[in-house]
């Protein structure tokens, strides 16, 4: 059982100032206003393995996550992963030229070991909660990579 969450935005600045700004770990936590702490765990430049703990604020909590790249395409793709309690998360995270623009999509998934009985209804009554506060997370941060990206 799982679901999905698409976020798209147009960037006015090209697709390697975007890319700088998203594979930048270390600063993260300065550019997006969600995020209040990263701990890098993989020395060197942003690949496929590098790992970090990711420190999030959302509705007036804070939960840290390990996260890994699983996949990159410089400058045009990057796909960060984590789990947590059984459930996989994924985001796709793509760079689209557009003239002297970039077009930011994100698509975060996640996907739950089967449900069943109450923690399967439980699922149905919130996950639409659970799609809703994600969406608008992600927005934010397109907004937050936007604004340093377009003034770098």
């Amino acid at each position: 059982m799982g679901s999905v969450v698409r976020v798209s935005r147009v960037i006015h600045a090209a697709a390697p100032q975007v890319w700088e700004v998203i594979t930048d770990l270390e600063h993260a936590a300065d550019v997006l206003s969600g995020v209040v702490g990263v701990e890098v765990l993989t020395a060197g430049a942003y690949r496929e393995g590098t790992r970090w703990r990711e420190t999030r604020k959302m509705m007036g909590k804070e939960a840290t996550e390990e996260m890994w790249v699983s996949d990159v395409d410089a400058p045009h793709r990057t796909v960060v992963s984590a789990a947590s309690a059984g459930v996989v998360y994924t985001t796709v995270i793509t760079l689209a030229e557009a003239g002297e623009a970039t077009e930011l999509t994100m698509e975060f998934s996640s996907e739950a070991p089967p449900q069943h009985g109450l923690r399967k209804a439980l699922h149905a009554v919130m996950a639409p909660l659970g799609s809703a506060v994600t969406k608008k997370m992600l927005e934010k941060d397109l907004d937050d990579i936007a604004r340093a990206a377009e003034h770098s």
